[in-house]
């Protein structure tokens, strides 16, 4: 099983880097084998989820609580949804740190590092959406995939109100800037659809599902 999961982590880390269908070499092989045994080292993973009722107003935007969002993207991806799942999680800022220091000294070593955290933290995601899709499977209600702001036309400003409905900053520690990046760097929100109907959409998204003709597809 860990071998698996090591060999999951080095395609992630082999496609982030953009070799496409090129094999790595066995010098990136090393470096990407000893980054991830930095990350586990440094990275102390967090993160936070809520879950509200959700509707489509009249005026063609989602709501959920307080929040109103307007993205045609998401609602097509929300279709027959009636709750969602605000999500935060992070890395922490040990990452942030180990990338900084591998930047001054190897670049190169930096650009891999990069690619194995962004790989460590989409399996980190997937990880917690699974352990919220069997909570929320007791209710009768299955899980789309998970949705960030930047996607389609689901705007990137949508990150501010997001991460204030779940305290991100109290909770595990992730603030924003005033051009919405996130601090620390290594970290995503999302919000995820839970609809009655079971559609099988794959925990790690749109990218690794074939079914290109499906109606809740992120672009």
């Amino acid at each position: 099983m860990l071998g698996e999961k090591m060999d999951r982590r080095v395609k992630e880390a082999i496609r982030y880097l953009g070799f496409g269908k090129n094999a790595a070499d066995d010098r990136t092989l090393s470096m990407i084998s000893r980054s991830y045994k930095e990350l586990e080292r440094e990275a102390s993973p967090k993160h936070i989820c809520r879950v509200f009722e959700m509707s489509v107003t009249g005026n063609g935007e989602i709501q959920a609580g307080k929040l109103l969002i307007r993205s045609r993207s998401l609602i097509r991806n929300l279709q027959g949804c009636d709750k969602l799942v605000l999500f935060g999680a992070t890395l922490g800022t040990g990452v942030d740190k180990l990338i900084t220091r591998a930047s001054l000294t190897d670049m190169a070593g930096a650009v891999v590092l990069q690619a194995c955290a962004c790989a460590y933290l989409e399996e980190y995601c997937d990880e917690c959406q699974e352990r919220i899709g069997e909570e929320l499977k007791m209710q009768g209600r299955y899980l789309r995939p998970r949705f960030s702001p930047g996607y389609g036309d689901f705007d990137i400003h949508y990150q501010e109100p997001l991460m204030r409905m779940l305290d991100c900053a109290k909770t595990i520690g992730l603030t924003m800037t005033e051009s919405f990046m996130m601090t620390p760097t290594k970290s995503v929100t999302a919000v995820i659809g839970a609809s009655p109907v079971e559609e099988r959409c794959p925990v790690s998204g749109c990218e690794a599902c074939s079914r290109k003709d499906c109606p809740y597809r992120r672009n």
